[in-house]
C-alpha cells in the first residue's frame, strides 16, 4: 500500500476545513500537557509485509521535499534503536504549519510500528495507520495543537504505511496543523513513543 498524497486528501472546502478544524483543534492546554500522549506498549503484527526505504519518495501536498541534510531534532524513542528525525517544521500558505520528518530503524532487527501512532479518535480509524496522534503544544499560549482533519474526518498527515520497518531503513512522514500566531517561534512536539521536543518554527 503507498502512502496516499497529501493533495488527495485536500479536497475542494480546504477553507471550510481549516476554520472547522482550528475550533475543535486547538484547546488550553491542561495541567497535564508536559507530558507526552499515552503511548501502549502494543504494536502491530508486521504481517509479513516489507518495511519502506529510504527511497520511497515523502508526500508534501505537493511542496518542495525538505533538506534531508539539515536536521533541526532527533528524538530517541522508547524503543531501543528507533529515532525520529525532525526536517523542517515550516508555516505554510492559509494558516497551516507543516512538519516533516521520517523514523529510522537503527535497532537490528524489523519493527513494528506502534499503533497507538494513529490515534485513539474513532472518527479517523477507517483511515488506518497514520500520524494522527502527533501534537504541537504552545507552551506560551498555552494551546494544544492536533493534526488538521479534512471534510470526511481523515487525518493531513502521512497514512496508509505499512506497519514494519525494516532494519536501517526509514518510514518518512508529513503531519499538517493549525499554524500558531506569528509571535510564536516555538512549539513542543509530542508523539507516543518519543520524549517531548521543543522544536523552532522556520
Amino acid at each position: 500500500m503507498k502512502i496516499r498524497h497529501a493533495r488527495k486528501l485536500r479536497q475542494a472546502g480546504a477553507t471550510v476545513v481549516l476554520a472547522a478544524t482550528l475550533a475543535v483543534s486547538v484547546t488550553a492546554c491542561n495541567g497535564d500537557e508536559g507530558a507526552p500522549p499515552p503511548a501502549s506498549a502494543a504494536s502491530e503484527s508486521p504481517g509479513g509485509e516489507k518495511g519502506q526505504g529510504k527511497g520511497e519518495a515523502q508526500q508534501t501536498g505537493g511542496k518542495t521535499l525538505p533538506d534531508t541534510n539539515q536536521v533541526i531534532a532527533t528524538l530517541k524513542g522508547s524503543d531501543p534503536g528507533i529515532e525520529m528525525v525532525i526536517y523542517s517544521i515550516t508555516r505554510d500558505d492559509g494558516g497551516f504549519m507543516t512538519v516533516n520528518g521520517e523514523i529510522r530503524n537503527a535497532s537490528g532487527k524489523l519493527y513494528s510500528t506502534r499503533v497507538t501512532w494513529s490515534g485513539e479518535e474513532t472518527a479517523v480509524a477507517r483511515t488506518g495507520r497514520s500520524f494522527a496522534a502527533m501534537t504541537l503544544v504552545d507552551s506560551k499560549d498555552k494551546k494544544r495543537y492536533y493534526v488538521l482533519r479534512d471534510t470526511e474526518n481523515r487525518p493531513l498527515t502521512t497514512t496508509g504505511y505499512r506497519p514494519s520497518i525494516k532494519e536501517g531503513e526509514s518510514l518518512p512522514f508529513f503531519a499538517q496543523f493549525p499554524a500558531p500566531p506569528q509571535t510564536t517561534t516555538k512549539v513542543d512536539l509530542q508523539f507516543p513513543g518519543f520524549p517531548n521536543a521543543p522544536i523552532e518554527i522556520s
